[in-house]
């Protein structure tokens, strides 16, 4: 674990910081990040998804290494008696079907979570080489002392895969909290068509994520938001739109965080 030099990004006016400060604001923060999804799996918490196909929220268990979803409420809405019985009735048997699992079976449904989990790390990471850094400023935000770092395409950024891709055509902001060096914000938006290799396809303009996170723990912190708008053109010719938004609450430690890697 790095060492964290608060006292000088805590004592000294803005204004007086410059691109290196911005870098090691970053660096600092990619500890935090790697500290906290290392941590992420020993928590459940309730989810709520809001997509195209409605919106739902669950409740968010790691059952045997991996997480299971039980069906709490729609439109934000509890279920009714019956629809909680049936949502109960689904959970157990899924749970039940865990315990039944072969080794092969137990191992192949892991290894699946697990390479969600490195795709979705290697993105996250990606967010702090695929760009330069400039220090902003800082303010508060959302009741924390932040520091106001924007975000541009580095020149020379290689993508290590096909999704990190679209950040060669992004810009950015990120809210940073000044004590911890925890992300408490982070938007990223498409300023220029990207050609995503090996598909018929460009991301346009009008793509955009945002991500907050806030403290569940003394040390860690995990995602209470995010949302994704795709604004892209299939084959060069048909324009296809997305949106969808998920917010997170509800989080305590998992009864199987033992056997959460």
């Amino acid at each position: 674990m790095l060492p964290w030099i608060v006292g000088a990004f805590l004592f000294y006016p803005d204004f007086l910081y410059g691109q290196k400060d911005a870098a090691s604001i970053i660096q600092q923060s990619s500890v935090a990040n790697d500290r906290d999804w290392a941590a992420s799996p020993q928590f459940d918490d309730s989810e709520r998804d809001r997509n195209k196909d409605g919106d739902r929220t669950y409740a968010v268990t790691m059952i045997d290494g991996s997480p299971c979803e039980k069906l709490i409420a729609v439109n934000g809405r509890p279920l009714d008696r019956s629809a909680q019985q049936q949502a109960q009735e689904k959970y157990d048997k899924l749970v039940s079907e865990r315990k039944q699992e072969s080794a092969e079976q137990r191992s192949k449904r892991i290894a699946k979570y697990q390479a969600d989990r490195n795709r979705d790390e290697t993105m996250i990471r990606q967010l702090t080489v695929a760009f330069d850094f400039r220090l902003e400023g800082g303010r508060t935000f959302n009741g924390h002392n932040v520091f106001v770092i924007k975000a541009t395409p580095r020149r020379g950024y290689k993508p290590p895969d096909r999704d990190s891709e679209v950040l060669t055509g992004m810009e950015g902001t990120l809210w940073v909290d000044k004590k911890t060096f925890q992300w408490v914000k982070v938007e990223a938006h498409v300023i220029h068509p990207v050609r995503i290799e090996g598909f018929l396809a460009q991301v346009e303009p009008g793509t955009r994520f945002e991500l907050e996170k806030r403290p569940v723990s003394s040390d860690v912190w995990l995602p209470s938001h995010y949302s994704m708008r795709s604004n892209a053109r299939v084959m060069f010719l048909f324009s296809h739109h997305g949106q969808e938004e998920e917010f997170y609450s509800n989080y305590h430690r998992a009864a199987d965080s033992s056997e959460a890697h």
